[in-house]
């Protein structure tokens, strides 16, 4: 069986993050955080699962430099995650899409340029760019309001992806959308994924079944202190499709990620 591109270069892929028995605990005595250690490559997808209050959201501000581990340390291309952003190397994704409910899409999506002081031009050019790499390129001038919520998460990603990101973090983006919808966003986002052999994608979600279809690795944390208790390959081959689901090796990987979580 002959391998995609992206696959066939991963052995060659440079190192994109580093976690080093990081920890983290937060002033009131909580451990949110216990001996996480990852290396992540180049153009990986992985997929954080487990249980509420594991520290995956902790883990994650963490590497986009909104908060320091109290132990151990992380670096983003060879840097500290705050040098990253500040390069406008990491871009992350929320569950709420954060939209200004007051101007339009285009100027939604160019904002971060707005904030760097790039001239208009360039703004409009790469914002008709990301809207056109979500779907929605004939929209530009739409408010918020009119738009489903799938819609306003298509947005968000298109704003995250306008700054050209090297690692992007999407932190349960797809949680508060119906399944047609969900399972729609993630072809998408495999689509644009796959377009950038070098970006890496951390996606944290609930849905075993989810991490299968969009993860190179799922990454397994434990209650709290969360811990990560398990890192499981999906060699399964891209692009990805509605097929994919219904094979017996995605059932074999649900399987083994719902008893990793188990215990």
């Amino acid at each position: 069986m002959l391998l995609t591109e992206r696959q066939a270069t991963e052995s060659n892929k440079g190192t994109m993050l580093v976690i080093d028995d990081v920890g983290k605990i937060y002033p009131n005595g909580t451990i949110a955080v216990q001996h996480a250690n990852l290396n992540v490559g180049e153009g990986e997808f992985l997929c954080f699962v487990g249980p509420s209050g594991c520290g995956k959201s902790t883990i994650f501000n963490m590497i986009a430099g909104l908060t320091e581990p109290t132990s151990g340390s992380l670096s983003v291309l060879g840097d500290s995650p705050k040098a990253a952003r500040k390069r406008n190397e990491i871009a992350f994704v929320f569950q709420e899409h954060t939209l200004l409910p007051w101007s339009k899409l285009i100027d939604n999506v160019t904002m971060p340029l707005t904030l760097r002081g790039v001239s208009k031009k360039e703004r409009v050019a790469e914002g008709e760019r990301v809207l056109e790499l979500v779907g929605l390129k004939d929209y530009t001038k739409v408010l918020p309001r009119e738009l489903s919520g799938g819609m306003k998460m298509r947005v968000s990603i298109a704003r995250a992806l306008i700054s050209r990101p090297k690692l992007l973090l999407m932190d349960e983006p797809f949680g508060a959308l119906d399944e047609i919808t969900r399972q729609t966003l993630q072809d998408e986002l495999l689509n644009i994924w796959e377009q950038d052999k070098k970006m890496s994608v951390l996606f944290i979600t609930h849905n075993v079944f989810e991490s299968i279809f969009l993860s190179t690795r799922v990454v397994v944390m434990t209650p709290r202190p969360g811990k990560i208790s398990d890192i499981i390959d999906i060699p399964s081959l891209y692009p990805r499709d509605d097929e994919f689901r219904t094979r017996p090796a995605f059932g074999d990987y649900v399987r083994r990620v719902s008893e990793v979580l188990k215990h």
